[in-house]
């Protein structure tokens, strides 16, 4: 049992970073460089996708300040994040740093907590990309028959435009739940006598899971300058939904209160505020790609905190007034849709800007989906080169020289949940997936400070001693306010995990058994030599 806390030395890793190629970064990422590629990681799904549910179900149009909790929550992980990133010479993420920190177990539970990060992370956004996609080309005058655009059981509602303008709702189909009901009732909307009808599954979700997948299969390489491109017209969007929503704000949509009062814990009043943190917490996911730019950064000590903190506090303030915007324009409890921005832009009747925002945001979650489902793989990758799970799951295909196995696996479960879940059960489960991996890397600062106090780090985060422990208090404080549900979601998953890791992982971990460390050439040609 003495083998569950085995860990991996720092210069273990460093061999790892020579094997691979990923030593020896240069040192060419500016102050400036380094907020530009965070805001670019930053924006995108979360504000794009889970703005509208935080407010219509928890926050109202104090999702502003629960914005702002996400943001400082952010600031002290981030911090965390960079000293473990340049203390820890190899790009990887959280499973790579528990392992160099704490030892075999709590890696491999990092490890699966990523495994389903990535996967529902995928799910939420396929399933913020069909809103978007369905609101598209219903504008271009093609219909998807409602049924099959929403998850099992959803009724929807086809809500004329005039009617959708008077009560400042999205045009088409919508969701018929009891915020909708008032609405109709109050202004005295005889519903019953639209259409309804009942989803069975959401396809196009499926789709778009399915088309990617099928790319990653046959191996696609990401391409910097179209990257840059979809980073660029991501941000583009949301200044302009702002700079045009802005005028056109009215806090009637407020129902006379910013902080609506609470009518049960957690939904709405300062309750709910927290929990709001927690959920719209997804929007931030991808400042950690500041973190592990720590190697390339030209002065780490200086630069990394003004990367982090200059990053977060410009994407906080897009995202608290674009959120203004979007419960300024139609009532904040209309906004449980997967697609608020684009509900927000119909609603301010703009038809020359709407287009063009809801191109701009399938773009920009199209791309989101792709990374997602390419980061699973290298999760499997590692965990496998570590011997905690079967080298079957490395596999590399022996034409496309990708690992088809794991790839389409992925995609099947994936395309599976976004067809039949609901929007906010994967939104809640990204988030506490989250913020259980930022917990567990502001622990591992600090015990590695306490424990190897000695090593040599390019970039030490700033008052650690307060700045970890609130890095570990914030993410768990977020996790907290989460849903019952979804700790329990949690809690069977990683249970499955440890069941897993206690039948194969332990009894098979290199480290813990002493092997030398498998060469990635071996594996990959191991793992292909079997398919022949």
């Amino acid at each position: 049992m003495a083998n569950l806390w085995v860990t991996k030395s720092i210069s273990a890793l460093q061999n790892e970073a020579k094997e691979s190629h990923e030593g020896g970064l240069k040192r060419t990422l500016s102050a400036m460089n380094l907020v530009t590629l965070g805001i670019g990681a930053i924006i995108g799904a979360g504000f794009f996708v889970l703005t509208g549910h935080a407010a219509a179900e928890n926050a109202g149009p104090a999702v502003t300040l629960s914005f702002v909790l996400g943001g400082i929550a952010c600031a002290f992980a981030g911090l965390c994040y960079a000293e473990m990133a340049s203390t820890v010479p190899i790009s990887g993420s959280a499973y790579t740093y528990a392992y160099a920190t704490m030892g075999e177990f709590i890696a491999w539970l990092i490890g699966w907590d990523l495994i389903l990060e990535y996967m529902v992370g995928a799910t939420t956004v396929a399933i913020g990309w069909s809103g978007y996609v369905t609101s598209v080309l219903r504008d271009f005058g093609f219909q998807i028959p409602a049924q099959f655009t929403a998850s099992p059981r959803t009724v929807l509602i086809e809500v004329p435009n005039a009617i959708a303008d008077k009560l400042h709702m999205r045009h088409g189909w919508t969701v018929l739940n009891n915020e909708a009901i008032k609405l109709f009732n109050t202004h005295g909307v005889a519903y019953a006598d639209f259409t309804q009808v009942t989803a069975i599954i959401n396809l196009p979700a499926m789709l778009i899971v399915a088309l990617v997948t099928a790319l990653l299969v046959v191996g696609i390489k990401e391409s910097a300058n179209v990257n840059d491109v979809i980073v660029l017209i991501k941000v583009l969007i949301v200044v302009a939904f702002i700079a045009v929503g802005l005028p056109k704000i009215t806090t009637v949509n407020w129902g006379g209160k910013f902080i609506p009062d609470s009518t049960e814990w957690f939904h709405y009043g300062w309750s709910g505020i927290f929990r709001g943190a927690g959920l719209v917490f997804f929007a931030y996911i991808g400042f950690d790609a500041v973190s592990t730019a720590a190697q390339e950064a030209k002065n780490p000590q200086r630069d990394m905190p003004i990367g982090i903190i200059g990053s977060l506090v410009i994407c906080t303030l897009l995202y608290c007034l674009g959120a203004i915007v979007m419960t300024g324009v139609v009532s904040y409890r209309m906004l449980d849709v997967p697609d608020p921005v684009a509900v927000a832009i119909d609603a301010m009747g703009l038809q020359w800007l709407s287009g063009i925002v809801k191109l701009g945001a399938i773009a920009g979650l199209s791309s989101v989906i792709l990374v997602m489902l390419l980061s699973q793989p290298r999760i499997f990758y590692s965990m496998a080169r570590d011997g905690l799970l079967p080298s079957v799951v490395a596999r590399i295909h022996p034409k496309f020289r990708t690992p088809w196995i794991t790839t389409i696996i992925t995609g099947l479960i994936v395309m599976v949940a976004a067809g039949t879940i609901p929007i906010s059960i994967a939104g809640e489960l990204t988030s506490i997936g989250t913020l259980f991996a930022f917990a567990v890397v502001s622990a591992g600062v600090v015990w590695l400070r306490i424990t190897q106090p000695d090593i040599e780090r390019p970039f030490k985060a700033p008052w650690i001693w307060f700045t970890g422990p609130m890095g570990v208090l914030c993410s768990i404080g977020l996790m907290i306010t989460l849903p019952g549900d979804t700790w329990i979601r949690l809690v069977v998953w990683m249970g499955i995990g440890l069941v897993i890791y206690f039948v194969y992982g332990m009894h098979n971990s290199v480290l813990g058994a002493g092997k030398p460390m498998p060469r990635d050439a071996d594996l990959a040609t191991s793992a292909a030599g079997t398919l022949e």
